[in-house]
C-alpha cells in the first residue's frame, strides 16, 4: 500500500474530509485496501439509510433515439435509417405509461438523445409537422399527457438544457437528470470517446447541473467509470458534483455506472473496468458525498455477486427497475426481477424498499423542489416516509392547475421602525468589511492605486466625457475611484452632460405599487420581503383587492400602477393575465407598469409557453411597460451569491430585449454595494447600453443601492452594508457618462436614499426622482426608511429647492403638466 493510499484511508476511516488527491489514492484501492475501503463507505451508507436500500419501480420511454452527438460507446442513438420513426408517437408514449401503471410503476423515464433537429431534417421535420418548435417542447408535451392520463410521474432526461428549458420542464416532471459522465476536457479531444459530441463537454453538462441547482430541481448526476479516464480525472468528476451539490442542495443521486463495451461501436474493444476498480469508484463516491446523498449503481450491469460487492461498497440505491420496459442504454442487459434484486438486498440484511422518482427529502419539502402543478401527482404517491405507496396505483391526480389553497388576505405592512436595531445589533461594525467570499471583490478592495496616474486618467476620462466621446473601461474603472476634487468634477460633467440630454426639468411620476403577493420560493439572499405560505405574514391578494388599488390611484391622480409580486409556487401562470384583465376592467385609462423578467419567466415556463408569446399576451391584456428589475448585477458569479435560484443574466437580457421587440419598453436597472465592486458596475453598464442601441427599448436607468439592514446575506456576513453616499453619486454620475447619448433618463431612488441624498445626485448627472408609489413595501421590509410615499407637492418643493423647474411625466416620459416656479 502506497503512502498516499494509506493516508487517505486513515483520514477517510476518521471521518475527514477528503481532499481530491486523496479520493484519487482510494480510487486506487484493491485487496485489503478495498476491503477497508468499502467498509467506511457502508458505514457512512448506513448512517445516512439505515438498513434501507431503494429502488424505483419504472418505465422507460425512448422518446426519440436520434441524436446530434456521437460517443464512441453508445448503441442508444441511432441514424433515421435504422429506425421506423424519429419519434415515439403521444400514442405510443401512452400505451407504454398505461401498461407501466397496471404493474403499479410510479416513474415514467423519458430518456432522448440531445437537440436532434439540429441534425437530421427528418426530427425537424416531424416535430414542425406536429406544432413543435423543438424536442424540449414535446418532452414536456409527452410528459403532460404522461401525467394526466396514466398519474407516473415523469423523470425527465433529455440532454445539455439552458436554464429556461429547464425552468419549463420543471413545471412537468418530479425530478430531472443529466449523467457528467466525467470533467475531463481531454476525453473530448480527438481520439477521446466523446469527440464530436458537443453536449459531452464537461463545461457544458455542469452548467445544465448548476442551473437546475439553481431553479431547485431534484436531480440526478453520476459519473461513467473506464471510458479512457484515470483515477484523478475520475475523482475530479466526483468532486465537481460534490461541489454544486453544497452549494444548491439539489443533488438526490449519483449514479457510479461502469462502462460495457458493446459491438459495433467505436469502443468495442476497449476493455471493461475490473471488478475492483468499479468498487472503489462506488466507495470513494459514497465518501466524497457523505451519508446523505444516495449513491447508486445500476443492478442489471453487475451479476449477481458484484450486486453483493456493490452493497458492502456503499450503495444506497439500485436505481429505476422495469417489470415491463428493457433498459434501452444498455437493451442486452435485462433488469433484473424485482424479487431476485430484495432476496440479494435481504441477504446484507438491508430491506429493499420502493421511493419515488423524487427522493424523500424532496418529497417530504415540496417548496421549493416541486411545481405547484407537480405536488398533487406527488402527494397521491407518496406515504408519509417520503417513499412510495406501494401497491395499486390510485386514479391519476389533476395536473391542470391546482384549486387555490391560499386564502387571499390583506395584512398592515406598517413597518416597525424602531424593531430594526434588535435584529442586526451591531452586524454593521461586526461584518462592514468586504465579504471574503467574493474573490473579485477582495480584489479590487487590495489593488495598488498610484495617486497621480489614477487622477491623469479621471482627467483624460472626463475630458472625453465632456466631448461627448467614449471612454474606456479602465477609465471608466477610475471615475469609481474618483474622491475629493476628482469627485466635485465628475459631479460637474455628468451635470452638464444632463443639462444638455434633458435640460433643467425634473421629472416624477404619480404612481402607486401593488406587491400582489409575498410569497415566493427564489431565496433572494438580499430580500426581507418574500415569505413562505406557512409564514404568519404571508398575504396574496384577490383580484378585486388589486383592482381596488388601482382604482384608488386613479382617484388619487396617479397615472400608473406598479405591479410586482413574490414568484408564488401555487399560482398559475395565467394569474398574470387576470391581474392585467382585474385592472384594466377596473380602471381602462391606467399605465400598468408589472412584471419584472423573472416574473416573465414564471409565467410563461408555467404556461408553456415562449417569453415572446407570453409578453405578447399581457400586452393585448393591457401590459404597458415592464420594470427593468431582477437585474441586479447582470454577472453570474455575483448573481449567484446574491440569489440562489434567480434567472442568469442573459435570459434577463432575453427577457428584455423580446419586450422591446414585441413593443414593450422597460426600465433598466443596477443594485450595488453588496458582494461586487466597480469592474462589475461597468460591465453592467455596458451590457445595459448595447441592449439600448440595439433596441431602443429603454425608458431610463436606475441606480437601486442596497438595503442591507434586514438582508439575510448581510445578517450572515457574506455583504457589505450598502454602498456609502459617494458611491452612490459616482453611480449615478458615471451612469450618466456611459449611457451618454443612448439612454437619457437617469433616475435616483429616494425610497432608498431619502429625499436630501437624492436632491444631491439630482445634481450629479441624475433627471428623474421616481414615482409617488403610495405604497412601498419592498425597500421598507429590506430596511429602508424613508416613508411609503412621496406627494406632488413634496417632489415640487424638493426640486426647486435645487433650482430645477418640476414635472409630472407618464411612464415612457410623456409630459402630463409643468409645473413653474412661482
Amino acid at each position: 500500500m502506497t503512502h498516499a493510499l494509506r493516508r487517505a484511508l486513515a483520514r477517510a476511516d476518521q471521518g475527514k474530509a477528503l481532499s481530491e488527491d486523496e479520493a484519487a489514492a482510494l480510487m486506487g484501492a484493491r485487496g485489503e485496501d478495498l476491503v477497508r475501503l468499502q467498509s467506511v463507505a457502508a458505514h457512512l451508507r448506513d448512517l445516512g439509510s439505515g438498513d434501507r436500500i431503494t429502488y424505483s419501480r419504472k418505465v422507460f420511454i425512448p422518446l426519440t433515439m436520434l441524436c446530434r452527438d456521437h460517443c464512441h460507446y453508445c448503441t442508444f442513438a441511432k441514424p433515421p435509417a435504422r429506425l421506423e420513426a424519429p419519434f415515439l408517437t403521444p400514442e405510443e408514449v401512452l400505451v407504454i405509461a398505461r401498461a407501466g401503471r397496471v404493474r403499479a410503476c410510479k416513474e415514467a423515464l423519458f430518456t432522448l438523445g440531445d437537440r436532434p433537429e439540429e441534425r437530421y431534417d427528418v426530427a425537424r421535420e416531424w416535430l414542425t409537422s406536429r406544432g413543435f418548435g423543438s424536442t424540449l417542447e414535446y418532452v414536456r408535451a409527452t410528459a403532460i399527457n404522461v401525467i394526466e392520463e396514466t398519474g407516473l410521474l415523469p423523470h425527465l432526461n433529455p440532454g445539455v438544457m439552458s436554464y429556461e428549458e429547464l425552468a419549463r420542464l420543471k413545471q412537468v416532471s418530479a425530478s430531472m437528470g443529466l449523467m457528467l459522465e466525467t470533467s475531463s476536457d481531454r476525453l473530448s479531444s480527438k481520439g477521446g470517446p466523446h469527440f464530436g459530441s458537443p453536449d459531452k463537454h464537461p463545461a457544458v453538462r455542469l452548467r445544465t447541473i448548476e442551473d437546475a441547482g439553481r431553479l431547485a430541481i431534484p436531480f440526478t448526476t453520476g459519473i461513467l467509470v473506464g471510458i479512457g479516464e484515470d483515477a484523478r480525472e475520475r475523482a475530479a468528476s466526483v468532486f465537481a458534483i460534490r461541489e454544486l451539490h453544497r452549494r444548491y442542495g439539489h443533488i438526490q443521486e449519483v449514479i457510479v455506472q461502469n462502462f460495457r463495451a458493446k459491438p459495433g461501436t467505436a469502443m468495442a474493444g476497449a476493455p471493461e473496468p475490473e471488478d475492483e476498480e468499479f468498487l472503489a469508484a462506488v466507495a470513494t463516491t459514497r465518501v466524497v458525498m457523505g451519508p446523505h446523498v444516495s449513491v447508486q449503481a445500476p443492478p442489471n450491469l453487475s451479476d449477481m455477486t458484484q450486486q453483493l460487492r456493490l452493497l458492502d461498497a456503499g450503495i444506497s440505491d439500485w436505481g429505476g427497475v422495469s417489470p415491463l420496459t428493457p433498459d434501452h442504454v444498455n437493451p442486452e442487459r435485462p433488469w433484473p426481477a424485482i424479487e431476485s434484486l430484495a432476496a440479494t438486498t435481504a441477504s446484507r440484511g438491508k430491506a429493499l424498499r420502493e421511493r419515488l422518482t423524487i427522493y424523500p427529502r424532496f418529497a417530504g419539502s415540496p417548496d421549493p423542489y416541486l411545481a405547484g402543478k407537480m405536488r398533487a401527482p406527488v402527494g397521491a404517491l407518496v406515504g408519509d416516509d417520503g417513499l412510495a405507496v406501494e401497491g395499486t396505483m390510485p386514479e391519476p391526480a389533476s395536473w391542470q392547475d391546482p384549486e387555490v389553497t391560499w386564502k387571499p388576505r390583506t395584512i398592515d405592512l406598517t413597518f416597525a421602525k424602531g424593531s430594526e436595531a434588535g435584529l442586526r445589533a451591531d452586524a454593521g461594525a461586526v461584518y462592514g468589511g468586504i465579504p471574503a467570499e467574493d474573490a473579485v471583490t477582495s480584489a479590487w478592495a487590495a489593488r495598488e492605486v498610484v495617486p497621480e496616474r489614477l487622477g491623469a486618467e479621471i482627467k483624460e476620462a472626463l475630458r472625453l466625457a465632456e466631448r461627448h466621446r467614449p471612454v474606456s473601461d479602465d477609465q471608466a474603472l477610475a471615475l469609481f475611484q474618483a474622491e475629493g476634487a476628482d469627485l466635485d468634477a465628475l459631479r460637474r460633467v455628468a451635470d452638464g452632460l444632463r443639462e444638455e440630454a434633458v435640460g433643467d426639468v425634473v421629472t416624477y411620476v404619480i404612481n402607486r405599487n401593488i406587491n400582489f403577493t409575498n410569497v415566493c420560493y427564489v431565496g433572494c439572499r438580499f430580500c426581507a420581503f418574500a415569505q413562505r405560505e406557512v409564514d404568519p405574514e404571508a398575504y396574496t391578494l384577490t383580484l378585486a383587492e388589486v383592482a381596488d388599488r388601482a382604482e384608488e390611484a386613479w382617484a388619487d391622480g396617479a397615472s400608473e400602477v406598479c405591479m410586482q409580486g413574490g414568484i408564488h409556487p401555487d399560482l398559475p401562470g395565467s394569474f398574470y393575465l387576470d391581474l392585467l384583465d382585474a385592472v384594466k376592467a377596473r380602471v381602462p385609462g391606467i399605465h400598468v407598469h408589472a412584471f419584472s423578467p423573472m416574473e416573465v419567466l414564471n409565467g410563461a415556463t408555467k404556461m408553456g409557453v415562449s417569453f415572446r408569446e407570453f409578453l405578447t399576451a399581457c400586452k393585448e391584456h393591457g401590459l404597458g411597460t415592464i420594470p427593468g428589475t431582477a437585474a441586479e448585477i447582470l454577472d453570474d458569479e455575483v448573481r449567484w451569491l446574491l440569489t440562489k435560484g434567480k434567472l442568469p443574466a442573459d435570459t434577463w437580457e432575453d427577457v428584455v430585449r423580446t419586450a422591446h421587440d414585441v413593443g414593450i419598453r422597460s426600465s433598466s436597472t443596477i443594485m450595488f454595494g453588496h458582494v461586487d465592486a466597480p469592474p462589475h458596475w461597468v460591465a453592467h453598464l455596458r451590457r445595459i447600453a448595447r441592449i439600448q442601441q440595439d433596441t431602443g427599448g429603454f425608458t431610463e436607468f436606475v441606480p437601486l443601492p442596497f438595503i442591507h439592514r434586514n438582508a439575510p446575506i448581510y445578517l450572515a456576513g457574506h455583504a457589505r452594508p450598502g454602498p456609502s453616499f459617494e458611491d452612490s453619486v459616482r453611480m449615478h454620475a458615471v451612469a450618466r457618462i456611459l449611457l451618454d447619448g443612448v439612454i437619457h433618463n437617469v433616475q435616483v431612488s429616494w425610497v432608498k436614499l431619502g429625499v436630501d441624498a437624492s436632491a444631491a445626485i439630482l445634481q450629479s448627472g441624475a433627471n428623474d426622482f421616481g414615482g409617488t408609489l403610495m405604497e412601498e413595501t419592498i425597500s421598507r421590509m429590506a430596511g429602508a426608511g424613508w416613508g411609503i410615499r412621496m406627494t406632488p407637492e413634496e417632489f415640487d418643493d424638493a426640486i426647486r429647492a435645487i433650482g430645477r423647474t418640476p414635472a409630472v411625466r407618464t411612464t415612457t416620459y410623456d409630459r402630463i403638466a409643468t409645473k413653474t416656479v412661482s
